[in-house]
């Protein structure tokens, strides 16, 4: 039995240790063993090696919260593969997109998303004999084909791989975040020892529940680092308030990350029903993603303790901390520099502000640098020195507390994901009866925000519902249902400067009077 008094070298050393311990929960309800899931995730090195995949390689997962999501991840971060994560809500050319961008020589998916994936992977060219699903899918071959006849034993030449998230930017399309591989054995790496940012300790009767889709890069982070230092995982597949609570309560979960709409529904539940589930096991909830309203806080800080905690950070690397303490000190922050971070508020020269100058929030990591995957432009135009920037604007305070006043300029976060408009706009310029088009939020009581199109009509198309109706159906074939406008308006002329930028505040403005647009 693993000591729970020694510091843990990882999940593939305590799966040989003590295999007989319970380290996942299936959203079906199903124990999955540390013995289990170690065989499954060596079956996976071994098969994707005998489908040609070699040390750098990448390969895709379009795929919902189970095991077979962590069995990849294992997988990759084992055999110095990238794990590319898709959200399964993306159209088939979108995935087509990521699947061909980063090279990625295998494809999982699950029969659920298996239309677009199937899609996808015939645009991306990828081989039909690369392209495996859980479920019967027309075109892929069985997932089990891929582990079947392969030995659970450890694979030869092991070494640390990772997660190549994709992110999108003013260029519409999403890029790749890549970390360079330190070619060391994957127990020489961190792992789970990202988690003691936030307090949260190995082992220690802790339960980690995912309640968001592991396809966002800080969940599957959470996710990955808890079953690293030994702490079972329990899984949802698709969310809902009373479930959620009744699973924290069920298995005395003690840690999750959460994004403030989760908070919004959960508040909204009758009291009865929230009464009815003891959430006092919670240790660390905590948010992140999209700003949370003062109001939304207190009554979570009311319902749950101080167990509500909030940071700040991109998938490029963070960020801040704040803990319940923390904010009510100082309400709005989202806190201080992790230890293996450094912040800087620069003004557009890249001078450093002094506390309470509003500037660009820039972020230096002390454990490794990225790049934009095949976008060195882009890689170059984030940075400053060391460090880089996501866009976002704020100010520190004298004690080096981070305080958000916008976001980036354009872009749209409803229900903790965010949305580019460039992409949406993109769409809608597709369209021949468009001459000019902006996306932005617009408020939105539940989510946050949802999207909003103005259109300029080309010349000889009227404005009015049929051609609202014609171009949301145009958007509904190119763009994830969470990225569609809700709603179109249209204009007679964009507002332009001469140099053709948009004032899309100009835009945006009217639709938020008398609101206080979360930033």
């Amino acid at each position: 039995m693993t000591d729970p008094s020694t510091p843990p070298t990882g999940f593939w050393a305590q799966a040989t240790a003590d295999p007989a311990r319970t380290v996942l929960v299936a959203p079906d309800g199903t124990h999955w063993t540390a013995g289990r899931l170690h065989t499954a995730a060596n079956q996976l090195v071994h098969g994707l090696r005998a489908a040609g995949l070699r040390t750098g390689d990448a390969f895709a997962a379009v795929l919902p919260n189970g095991p077979e999501f962590l069995t990849a991840y294992l997988a990759a971060t084992q055999a110095g593969f990238y794990l590319v994560p898709v959200n399964h809500h993306l159209v088939g050319p979108e995935i087509a997109w990521i699947v061909a961008d980063s090279g990625a020589k295998v494809l999982l998916a699950h029969a659920r998303f298996a239309g677009p994936a199937r899609t996808a992977a015939d645009e991306a060219g990828l081989p039909p004999a690369h392209r495996y699903a859980v479920g019967p899918a027309e075109g892929f071959r069985p997932y089990a084909e891929l582990l079947a006849g392969q030995p659970g034993s450890p694979p030869a030449g092991r070494t640390l791989g990772w997660v190549m998230n994709y992110t999108s930017g003013t260029t519409g399309r999403p890029r790749g975040i890549r970390r360079p591989l330190p070619g060391t054995p994957p127990e020489d790496s961190h792992l789970g020892g990202f988690l003691g940012i936030f307090g949260i300790r190995p082992f220690d009767g802790n339960v980690h529940l995912v309640c968001s889709p592991l396809y966002h890069t800080a969940v599957l982070q959470f996710a990955g680092a808890s079953l690293h230092i030994g702490h079972p995982l329990v899984l949802m597949d698709r969310w809902t308030p009373e479930e959620m609570l009744r699973l924290v309560a069920a298995h005395r979960c003690t840690h999750t990350h959460m994004v403030p709409t989760q908070f919004h529904r959960l508040l909204a539940l009758p009291e009865d029903v929230r009464s009815r589930y003891d959430v006092t096991s919670m240790r660390h909830a905590v948010h992140g993603a999209a700003p949370c309203p003062d109001h939304v806080k207190r009554a979570m800080l009311a319902w749950w303790g101080p167990c509500v905690e909030e940071y700040y950070a991109a998938s490029e690397g963070g960020g801040t901390f704040a803990t319940a303490e923390d904010w009510l000190k100082k309400p709005g922050t989202v806190g201080r520099a992790w230890p293996i971070s450094e912040l800087a508020v620069l003004d557009d020269d890249g001078n450093r502000l002094p506390p309470g100058e509003l500037g660009t929030v820039h972020m230096r990591m002390t454990t490794g640098d990225f790049t934009y995957h095949k976008d060195a432009a882009k890689t170059r135009e984030s940075r400053v020195g060391d460090f880089f920037t996501v866009g976002d604007l704020g100010h520190l305070d004298e004690d080096g507390y981070l305080f958000l006043r916008d976001r980036k300029i354009d872009l749209i976060i409803s229900g903790g994901v965010n949305i580019y408009p460039a992409e949406i706009e993109s769409a809608l310029l597709a369209h021949p009866a468009v001459a000019d088009a902006a996306a932005f939020g617009i408020p939105h009581d539940d989510r946050g925000e949802e999207v909003k199109a103005v259109v300029e009509p080309a010349l000889g198309h009227e404005p009015g519902p049929a051609l609202a109706a014609a171009l949301l159906d145009h958007c509904a074939g190119r763009l994830a249902p969470y990225k569609r406008p809700r709603s179109v308006d249209f204009v007679t002329e964009m507002p332009r400067d001469p140099n053709g930028k948009l004032y899309k505040r100009r835009l945006r403005a009217p639709y938020w009077e008398g609101r206080a647009r979360p930033v």
